[in-house]
């Protein structure tokens, strides 16, 4: 069915434009209204379907936790069995991902001790990298996750690492490395990774590597979220939240490109595990008072990570997009919150009314 949605204030990722009329036909959007049956949207504010940019996922529930938060595609940073992937995919009316499948990892190292590992996450040097990318390919990985540690037992060193990137670049694919200390993240720098997730908390970035960053075109998630989270656990060497706040601070002014993701998990046994969906709500609110204006948070949802990560349909709302949409009571680039009131979600088209953000 065609819908027109009219008296809706478009944000079309730089300002938010005087009511218009937006046209959703079946998953993607349009220009012509004609026969669509038209619903008032009384002024409210129209979005992009919101990213998140670091999430691990579970099941079709963790889907529906996303969508009902407004968050339509979900950048997932590990999840297994590949088949358990497979089935999250183009799941109908729900939240769509990406995956990287499983992850790179050394032996002996805390992420090899995660309920279900596989064993073949483990890679055991340079020359294993060919082998371990080739396999997450043959899987149907969008883009490559490595574990990125300081140098000792249970860290890949700087030659699996370097070699792990020139593997993925090699079949086109891009590579997400985490990177929760200083040193993890010069490494991974020096490897070449596209993306790095997490920011330091064991002492704040300084200039040269925001530097580096902006100069090679890499982007940060630094999902504050979870960096709060395991602060307040008191984690060590983790328990320094300001140090976290402080980097992503460094970063955006050195004018990296930083998106949103939050780490949201249920995994057993992690020390913090953010709700899907409503807590990119919180990660926007954190990158807000880390200096971001909610202009540059918004678009650290929508239209920067969508570039970045090459998803060339979605992120703004134009024809031929797809209708991943979000309607809001209130104006965002005034006031960040008011992306929790939620009246309406579109995924590719797909209408669901969700019960009230608190």
């Amino acid at each position: 069915m065609k819908t027109a949605l009219t008296n809706a204030r478009v944000f079309d990722g730089r300002r938010l434009l005087g009511p218009a009329t937006v046209v959703i036909d079946g998953g993607v959007i349009a220009a012509d209204p004609g026969g669509a049956r038209e619903v008032d949207a009384g002024g409210a504010v129209l979005l992009p379907g919101l990213i998140d940019s670091h999430v691990h996922l579970h099941g079709p529930e963790n889907l529906r936790q996303l969508r009902d938060h407004g968050v339509t595609t979900a950048l997932d940073m590990a999840t297994w069995p590949p088949a358990l992937v497979d089935s999250l995919r183009a799941a109908p009316g729900l939240t769509d991902i990406r995956s990287p499948g499983t992850l790179a990892i050394a032996a002996g190292g805390l992420h090899s001790r995660m309920p279900g590992v596989p064993a073949d996450s483990v890679v055991t040097g340079p020359s294993d990298a060919e082998r371990f990318v080739a396999a997450r390919v043959a899987e149907g990985a969008d883009y490559i996750k490595i574990v990125a540690e300081p140098p000792g037992p249970g860290a890949l060193d700087q030659a699996t690492l370097d070699a792990l990137v020139t593997a993925a670049h090699a079949h086109g694919r891009l590579v997400v490395a985490h990177t929760a200390a200083s040193e993890a993240y010069a490494m991974a720098q020096r490897a070449g990774a596209d993306v790095l997730t997490h920011v330091p908390a064991d002492r704040p970035l300084d200039a040269a590597a925001t530097a580096r960053m902006h100069a090679a075109g890499r982007a940060a998630v630094p999902t504050l979220t979870m960096m709060e989270g395991l602060a307040a656990a008191g984690l060590p060497g983790l328990e320094h939240y300001d140090r976290a706040r402080a980097s992503t601070a460094a970063l955006h002014r050195a004018g990296v490109r930083v998106l949103a993701g939050t780490d949201s998990n249920a995994t057993p046994g992690v020390p913090f595990t953010p709700p899907h969906g409503s807590s990119l709500h919180h990660e926007l609110e954190l990158l807000v008072d880390a200096g971001l204006s909610p202009l540059e948070a918004l678009r650290s949802a929508t239209v920067l990570p969508a570039r970045h990560f090459g998803l060339t349909d979605r992120g703004t709302i134009r024809p031929g997009h797809r209708a991943d949409l979000l309607l809001i009571d209130g104006d965002p680039l005034t006031d960040i919150r008011t992306t929790r009131r939620i009246l309406r979600v579109w995924c590719a088209g797909t209408e669901h009314t969700p019960a009230a953000e608190a």
